[in-house]
């Protein structure tokens, strides 16, 4: 073979495409992406040097900002020098080797590599991984085409400093084995380092690396102190049962003797997916007793549009999830759904089953089976216009009980009551605007329920009711806009309503809490549910205003009131709707352009004297955010509730710096002038680390539950996996 030209003397060449297999597999071969037989078959590999040269009709030398391009991978280096004589390869640095979408980065000062880069040896080499995990060490040598080797090494994904050789965390090894195909990385005799100092030693050790998603290991653990069961650690174990499948234990050891083993099963299927967990428990609070929890939920896709969707749980005794923090829900909900939606139509069919945890409760006197289906089709009246609404409707319950009569409670509804019900009915609307502005609008509304109620000694029998209702209503916008770009829009609304049922006397189970809101200030039918309906002639009248700025902020007030004829039968006194006139409503929201949002509404009496009011703000900024929320009620009876409610809610969070954060929530109640539940944390995050700690205070008490304290502490070194996100990269100073 001749001697090839020599570029010295002339300008830099800066692209040359051909096939030297060498250079083809040292962009592949080393990241462990394929095999020599298959990358000869390969497209070519593209060379950008400032000078090429054929030497001695057996060494290939590439000099001066060496790029090499194969299947979107880039090799940079000072020099490449191929003897084929030896079939051996050698690369000076500095050396950059980068895969196709940036995951994995390989740095050396020098590389003595076989053709096939199969074997190897790396100087001064650092490989890091998906910008998160750098490992380091004096030598690295490659193996079978998938191992990298590093004697006497450094892990870590923390950023250092120049001027510092400290991380905040690393792992040191006397070795460490990268397996690029399985994606796992081995230490053995490993060190875990804080700040420099030896803080765990780890014989062996095997980890995910961090383009790899799921990995079966052990999880970060975390660690507990609750009042009741002390202090805690619980050590998760990730079984990776497939693409689709995984499972995790989560066993937990307390220093009062407490057993805890959690198991979660996951599963993803082409049309769904679905979750299952568990716990069995054992501790001095019940002792002698296995205490437990079970909750599966699932979604699937069916056929024609429609969803299943279920939810099931389950628990041993009714302060289980209060003692193990699980959750403060106080009644079990099992639920199956099978729902469609689409722009005029609505289907939705349920079954329901209720399991009681409030003390105060009887679980035989509480409906434990409810099915429920609905059906809506929207249609439009062709010539005689408006739009409309075509409703049918069915429902049952069903007690443990069959005492037909009302027992301790004050609820005025038997034992053991149930029922079962019917329902069809339709709704229609048409507006209409005239010249001056003024919206006109006629709706009505007709329904026909038929019930079969049994175990009850009051309602019992197969009653039926015809209800139908018509309104005529009136609106006039006013709208104003300033020469400064602000809109204002007052609006003054009035409704005439006629309603009237036909039919038999029905229990109220279902409508028992009324709201009286904006939202239904102008409804024919003001009761939530089916069993009790709003009868009568009545006028609504409000009134609201808006007002827009471009400066970013909007307001928004409305006021109303409804007059009767004759006095409202089945409201509360606390709903404020009961009487001939209502109480006033009073609502307010506003929205800032700098994240503040308020709403309020008041409901009171011509003396000003308030029934119910609700007040809720929320604000939030990239540095500090918070929501509160406080209520008021009157006490009654009719809503099972014999004292007033006075609670303030609060919560927020600061952003301290970029890494830290600090939060708190709590609730104070002043009609009891006590706190209900406080909570504080702080958690620390950058691109390395997490940690997360916590503390809960619960001070109510009943007959199941206890005041306690709970105090959470979990510690998550980041960059192994597919796991937690990354924080922000620690700043260094100058």
């Amino acid at each position: 073979m001749a001697r090839g030209p020599d570029f010295r003397r002339r300008k830099p060449r800066r692209f040359a495409a051909f096939r030297p297999l060498a250079l083809a597999l040292s962009v592949a071969a080393l990241l462990g992406s394929a095999s020599p037989g298959g990358l000869m078959a390969q497209e070519t590999a593209t060379l950008i040097a400032d000078r090429l040269e054929i030497a001695a009709d057996s060494r290939l030398i590439a000099e001066g900002s060496v790029e090499v391009f194969y299947q979107g991978r880039r090799l940079t280096a000072e020099r490449i020098v191929f003897d084929q004589s030896t079939d051996q390869l050698r690369i000076e640095g500095p050396i950059r080797l980068t895969d196709e979408d940036g995951s994995t980065v390989i740095v050396a000062a020098q590389a003595d590599l076989s053709s096939d880069l199969t074997e190897g040896i790396l100087q001064s080499a650092r490989v890091v991984l998906n910008q998160q995990l750098q490992m380091a060490a004096a030598q690295m040598v490659r193996s079978e085409g998938r191992y990298l080797q590093l004697d006497n090494a450094v892990a870590s994904s923390c950023k250092v400093c120049a001027g510092s050789t400290t991380p905040l965390w690393e792992i040191r090894a006397r070795r460490v084995l990268h397996d690029q195909t399985a994606q796992q990385i081995y230490f053995d005799h490993a060190q875990l380092r804080v700040a420099g100092m030896p803080l765990l030693y780890i014989p062996r050790l095997r980890i995910p690396d961090p383009t790899l998603d799921r990995s079966t290991g052990f999880l970060m653990p975390t660690f507990t102190n609750r009042t009741d069961l002390g202090t805690g650690v619980t050590l998760p174990y990730f079984v990776a049962l497939g693409p689709s499948r995984d499972l995790t234990f989560s066993p937990t050891l307390t220093t009062s003797g407490a057993k805890a083993l959690e198991v979660r099963y996951r599963q993803a299927f082409e049309t769904g997916n679905i979750a299952i967990s568990g716990t069995l428990a054992r501790d001095d609070i019940q002792p002698n007793n296995t205490r437990g929890y079970v909750v599966a939920d699932g979604v699937f896709r069916l056929p024609r549009g429609y969803r299943l969707a279920f939810h099931g749980e389950a628990v041993s005794d009714d302060a289980y999830l209060a003692d193990y923090g699980i959750s403060d829900t106080d009644r079990l909900t099992n639920t199956i759904q099978v729902d469609r939606v689409r722009r005029d139509e609505y289907i939705a069919a349920r079954i329901f089953n209720f399991d009681t945890l409030r003390a105060g409760d009887f679980p035989s006197a509480t409906p434990y089976l409810v099915t429920d289906s609905t059906y809506i089709q929207r249609f439009q009246l062709g010539a005689l216009g408006g739009e409309g609404a075509l409703r049918f409707g069915s429902h049952t319950h069903t007690r443990q009980s069959s005492n037909p009569l009302d027992g301790a409670d004050p609820d005025d509804i038997s034992e053991g009551s149930d029922m079962q019900r019917l329902s069809i009915g339709a709704d229609w609307r048409k507006d209409w605007v005239t010249t001056n502005g003024i919206v006109l609008a006629a709706l009505g509304e007709v329904r026909l329920d038929t019930f079969d109620i049994s175990d009850d000694a009051t309602y019992g029998g197969s009653p039926s009711r015809l209800y139908g209702a018509g309104a005529v209503e009136f609106r006039w916008p006013w709208v104003r806009a300033g020469a400064d770009g602000v809109a204002q829009v007052i609006e003054p609304v009035a409704q005439l309503v006629w309603s009237d049922d036909d039919g038999d006397l029905i229990p109220n189970e279902d409508s028992r809490l009324v709201e009286f809101d904006e939202s239904n200030l102008f409804s024919l039918n003001r009761f939530p549910g089916t069993d009790v309906v709003e009868t009568g002639l009545r006028a609504n009248l409000g009134v609201s205003w808006t007002r827009i700025d471009p400066a970013g902020w909007t307001m928004g007030i409305t006021a109303g009131r409804v007059f009767r004829d004759a006095p409202a039968t089945g409201f509360s006194n606390a709903s404020g709707l009961s009487g001939s006139t209502s109480d006033w409503l009073l609502a307010v929201t506003a929205e800032t352009a700098n994240g503040l949002n308020f709403a309020g509404r008041v409901i009171s009496d011509d003396d000003l004297t308030v029934t119910r009011g609700e007040v809720l703000a929320e604000y939030g900024s990239p540095q500090v955010w918070f929501n509160t929320g406080y209520i008021w009620s009157v006490a009654d009876l009719a809503e099972s509730r014999p004292n007033r409610v006075s609670d303030l809610v609060l919560g927020g969070g600061y952003q301290i710096s970029p890494g830290w954060q600090a939060t708190a929530a709590g609730r104070y109640d002043f009609e009891a002038d006590s706190y209900r539940s406080a909570d504080f944390g702080v958690s620390f995050k950058n691109e390395c680390l997490l940690v997360d700690l916590s503390l809960s205070r619960r001070f109510t008490s009943s007959t199941t539950v206890r005041p306690g304290t709970t105090v959470d502490l979990s510690v998550e070194l980041l960059g192994f996996g597919g796991g937690t996100e990354a924080g922000p990269a620690r700043m260094c100073r100058r």
